[in-house]
């Protein structure tokens, strides 16, 4: 029997699963790239409850759960913000901020609700692009965002997790 994936918003009471799972799908993503003291630092300024109940409370900022039978698997966070990438400010645009998977869950059909949920989004609210970063190195994702019709825009930018030298990659598409 295949899996029923459930896609929500997340509520501001729900603050605290949020950041223990951004925690933990940032560390199992990154965790080989950096230092330990770099990401625990990272973790700590981004993914603490202070800084997450600010973002669920931010009017347009969308923040979702995806759930497999009821378990939480993955979430999602995109909004209209052209503060990382000026260049789009030239189309009404959607950033997908955050899109990740509980490590048990890959391979679950998660990850492809969770990218309708933002392209639905994007095409009922009439947005004629979804951008997003994504480290230069994990091609996976990259083949999994290429798969959406995502393409490279041929713009960088600097992601340093702490002392630790990243970069990303911005990629588009297009309505």
């Amino acid at each position: 029997m295949e899996p029923i994936v459930t896609i929500r918003p997340i509520g501001i009471t729900e603050v605290e699963q949020l950041a223990a799972m951004a925690r933990q799908t940032f560390y199992d993503t990154f965790a080989d790239t950096c230092t330990e003291k770099d990401m625990q630092d990272f973790l700590d300024t981004h993914y603490n409850t202070a800084r997450l109940s600010a973002e669920l409370a931010m009017p347009g900022n969308h923040y979702y759960f995806a759930t497999v039978d009821g378990v939480p698997a993955g979430y999602l966070q995109f909004m209209e913000d052209y503060t990382g990438f000026p260049l789009m400010k030239q189309w009404k645009a959607l950033e997908l901020k955050r899109i990740y998977v509980v490590k048990e869950f890959h391979g679950k059909g998660v990850a492809q609700k969770l990218m309708e949920c933002v392209l639905d989004h994007a095409r009922a609210n009439r947005y004629e692009a979804v951008w997003l970063g994504v480290w230069e190195h994990n091609k996976r994702a990259q083949q999994f965002y290429q798969k959406y019709g995502f393409k490279d825009s041929g713009d960088r930018h600097d992601f340093p997790i702490g002392s630790t030298p990243q970069t990303d990659m911005w990629m588009w598409k297009f309505f």
